[in-house]
């Protein structure tokens, strides 16, 4: 069983509250990036067409939930995450530089690794992609954003706990550190275990250089290679006091330019996607600079909820061990 219930847990809200402080930190959230960002809010699609290869293949592992369309004769998938059809999106729309977008998703992903108190199968987050001058691919412009992120993310926080003081505050300062900084730092620990060791130092931390193998020969985490320029993207943590443990908030990064993309298929052995649509027009620069990624609500939720587990903050399935352990320690699954 992969439940950790913390000694002596009591959920801060009750059951009601929850989901009243659930809707209303998702609007003031949605409007803090919206504002700091400079994004407008989208429709997305909550399924697409196999064959346009705009489905994330995540770590090229996970299959995608399929169906088929009878009256368009045609398959489709479940979206696993908007990360290529949010750059495509932008250069359907006419976006400029310095203007983006933002939406809800929805994805089902079937072979998530383990269920336990951070992961589900249903997943729901703020997909989000803004366009940019190829000037602005840089380290500065990435660092620049993050912070603008977890902003956001305290200045929410701010006013959920005008209105319920028993929630915990957050760190605004965020510590910058490479995946190759942390190998060196924590050579004999896992990629997790350095993730921890780090973030209990540094309370709220981005960690750059995600996808790409790292000296020892191995990347810090799997990224699929036509999103993410892995050199120039990362992950968002919080120290999680109640779970004790770091807390990913967010994937995101700069994206792949025609050079970049070249060279991280050709590493990833995913050659055969150079003929899909999407990476036609990227090799040929059709498409525009963009950074983007994806923020958790449910994650975003249990932080500032201060909630032990994830299952409180969305409706998903369990297996039966997890539904029991959390029934014994008071914990009601939604």
């Amino acid at each position: 069983m992969n439940t950790y219930i913390p000694e002596g847990y009591k959920s801060l809200l009750g059951v009601y509250d929850t989901q009243k402080a659930i809707g209303l930190l998702k609007r003031l959230f949605e409007d803090q990036l919206a504002a700091k960002l400079n994004l407008f809010r989208v429709s997305a699609p909550l399924f697409l067409e196999e064959a346009s290869g705009l489905n994330d293949n995540l770590n090229g592992y996970e299959r995608p939930v399929l169906f088929d369309i009878p009256q368009a004769g045609k398959e489709a998938q479940v979206v696993q995450s908007l990360a290529k059809w949010k750059r495509m999106a932008l250069h359907r729309y006419d976006f400029y530089p310095g203007k983006g977008l933002y939406t809800d998703m929805n994805a089902i992903r079937r072979d998530e690794d383990v269920l336990d108190n951070l992961h589900s199968v249903y997943v729901d987050q703020w997909d989000w992609e803004k366009i940019i001058e190829s000037s602005d691919r840089n380290l500065d412009y990435l660092k620049s954003t993050v912070m603008d992120i977890v902003a956001a993310v305290c200045d929410t926080q701010r006013t959920m706990r005008a209105i319920y003081p028993q929630l915990q505050e957050l760190e605004r300062q965020v510590t910058f550190v490479t995946a190759q900084e942390l190998e060196d730092r924590y050579p004999d620990l896992t990629p997790k275990e350095r993730e921890h060791t780090f973030v209990r130092e540094h309370h709220t931390t981005f960690i750059i250089g995600i996808g790409g193998a790292l000296r020892s020969g191995k990347p810090h985490d799997g990224r699929s290679p036509d999103y993410d320029d892995w050199t120039m993207n990362g992950d968002i943590l919080f120290w999680n006091e109640l779970l004790d443990c770091a807390f990913e908030l967010s994937s995101m990064g700069i994206r792949v330019d025609p050079k970049s993309l070249d060279r991280q298929l050709t590493i990833a052995g995913c050659d055969d996607r150079r003929e899909r649509t999407y990476h036609k027009m990227l090799l040929a620069g059709q498409l525009p600079p963009t950074i983007g990624g994806g923020i958790g609500q449910s994650r975003l939720s249990m932080l500032l909820l201060g909630k032990a587990h994830i299952g409180e903050v969305q409706a998903s399935v369990w297996d039966d061990e997890t539904t029991a352990a959390c029934e014994r320690a008071g914990i009601l699954l939604l």
